[in-house]
């Protein structure tokens, strides 16, 4: 995994992709991947902001330089939501380049020899690293590293430029950054501000496709809307499309002279609602409308929200608040790294929502915390709007709903939360 803006983020130390897609060539069919006692995943990102989610995955790889500018990587272990949710605990500071593929099989082949096979939901490896204890394991990998690292082949230079070579940068223009909002409309210039990113390379954008319009399952598209964007990405971002984590798309390299033009077709498409990073641009799995393992829906909740919190105005003073939701404990909507998350479960065949408040994976990694007892479907709207208002009265000038959770805690949201309903046990 690696983020949406890898390769143009202004702040990236490194472009992250490349080192993707050698550890991709690295481990397909490779033996010790073989039978390993779960799924594995990897995560690298490049950036200050974590747009990777790295700390919840099995490994996560930070891009780094050393005091000689040398390039290298953080290593954390240990990441996971789903049932038992962790954050990925660091084991070593500094991995210089060419050491990377060995050291990741260091890795592999302690989980491989340790990881639990009797057991599906403790087969994982953070299970591990919480049994071990993080030092025993990052003592374990070590040892594991440094008997075959004399042997082992280095990750050579010359292989780095080879793939780096499919990631070369666009043929851009050279151009002057300017305020392409200048002038314009209202309309636009909110979605400017917040469907658009800066560009490391002058004079272009980053253009995100809003899939979370007013009524819109978050995430979906029709075939008409998938035509009109392939479309416009072919006119004005090298043909190119991205997917993000946040269930939206991507047109990484927009000239800004074009932007104007691109939120015309957008919003001809109802593709142009400017919420991204707004409580609106929630993530939802499919829930049960979709998926035999969900204990409740997902969908219909985020239209009752979309509902509640339909005044752009309103939404915009409330800043950055992520809600996240999941139909079930598998978490695939993330829900545990939510500044507000919502789990469906099952109460004797009716569908009930705990919410949590508080977690984060965008470099200051936590899991949310349970306000109480869970909420029936027809108040879970109702309950995240007293949890808003709340924050409205806690919150200092210019604070975000994160922010403002951290320095005063759980308790105020919990008792607004409860205010005028009763909740399940």
């Amino acid at each position: 995994t690696a983020d949406h803006l890898a390769g143009i983020a202004r702040e990236e130390i490194d472009d992250p992709r490349p080192y993707c897609e050698i550890i991709r060539q690295w481990a397909t069919l490779h033996p010790e991947f073989t039978y390993l006692p779960r799924k594995f995943k990897i995560a690298v990102t490049g950036s200050p902001e974590d747009r990777a989610a790295s700390e919840v995955h099995d490994i996560g790889l930070h891009l780094a330089r050393d005091a000689r500018g040398d390039i290298g990587f953080t290593v954390l272990v240990g990441g996971g939501l789903g049932r038992s949710p962790m954050i990925g605990q660091v084991i070593r500071d500094f991995l210089p380049l060419p050491d990377l593929l060995s050291y990741l099989e260091a890795i592999l082949r302690v989980y491989n020899r340790h990881g639990r096979r009797d057991n599906l939901n403790k087969a994982r490896i953070k299970v591990l690293v919480k049994s071990l204890g993080v030092e025993r394991f990052r003592e374990q990998v070590e040892e594991e590293w440094q008997l075959g690292r004399a042997s082992a082949a280095r990750l050579p230079a010359s292989e780095v430029e080879r793939v780096r070579s499919f990631f070369r940068p666009q043929a851009y223009e050279t151009l002057e950054d300017c305020d392409a909002s200048a002038g314009r409309e209202p309309a636009f210039r909110a979605w400017y501000r917040y469907n658009t990113r800066p560009h490391r390379v002058p004079g272009y954008r980053a253009v995100f496709v809003s899939l979370k319009a007013h009524g819109q399952n978050p995430g979906d598209m029709s075939c008409g809307q998938m035509e009109a964007v392939a479309a416009l990405a072919e006119r004005v971002s090298f043909g190119l499309i991205r997917t993000t984590h946040n269930q939206n798309l991507l047109l990484a390299d927009v000239r800004q002279s074009e932007l104007y033009e691109v939120w015309l077709e957008l919003a001809r498409h109802q593709l142009a609602t400017p919420n991204i990073g707004t409580l609106t641009d929630m993530i939802a799995c499919p829930g049960l409308d979709f998926c035999s393992l969900a204990n409740a829906g997902t969908l219909a909740v985020a239209k009752q929200i979309q509902e509640r919190f339909d005044d752009l105005d309103y939404l915009y003073d409330l800043g950055d608040i992520e809600i996240k939701m999941s139909g079930c404990m598998n978490a695939c909507g993330h829900h545990h790294v939510g500044h507000i998350g919502i789990l469906g479960v099952d109460k004797h065949g009716e569908e009930w929502y705990q919410i949590t408040l508080g977690g984060s994976a965008n470099g200051f990694t936590a899991l949310g915390e349970v306000i109480g007892p869970s909420v029936p479907k027809c108040e879970v709207a109702a309950t995240i709007e007293r949890i808003v208002e709340m924050y409205r009265t806690l919150r200092a000038e210019g604070e975000r709903f994160i922010d403002t959770f951290r320095r005063v805690g759980l308790a105020p949201f919990r008792e607004s939360a409860y205010a005028t309903h009763p909740a399940a046990a």
